[in-house]
């Protein structure tokens, strides 16, 4: 996995309790399935199973009071799925907490980065 020491970035996880939590994982899930209009779509575009992706969706509907997901079974017009008012509303939370924990620790991540051995291109 190739890293970049300058621009040293936070990966945030909620965790509400042992099977609830939200990452940066669901929420790339949740934005590309508002893109797509599909949960098969946007998790072949992250390359994850469609299983899996169905998996992902469930665990977060069920953590939330309302689903974050609707979806339409596949037919002659196929089916597809949208972000609930909910769904947006979680997801534009969550962000909005990566991108103010971000900003907070700004000086602390310089500093950290400052601390790091310098490691050559070729090892």
């Amino acid at each position: 996995m190739a890293t970049d020491t300058q621009h040293p970035r936070l990966r945030i996880r909620i965790i509400f309790d042992e099977a609830g939590m939200i990452g940066p994982g669901k929420a790339e899930l949740l934005e590309r399935i508002d893109k797509t209009g599909s949960i098969a779509a946007a998790g072949r575009e992250m390359g994850m199973s469609y299983k899996r992706a169905w998996e992902l969706v469930s665990l977060l509907n069920a953590m939330f009071r309302t689903p974050l997901v609707e979806s339409t079974r596949g037919g002659p017009g196929g089916g597809g799925a949208i972000l609930t008012a909910n769904g947006r509303n979680v997801l534009s939370l969550y962000r909005g907490f990566e991108r103010d924990a971000a900003e907070a620790g700004t000086q602390r991540l310089d500093a950290l980065r400052a601390l790091l051995r310098d490691i050559p291109d070729e090892k």
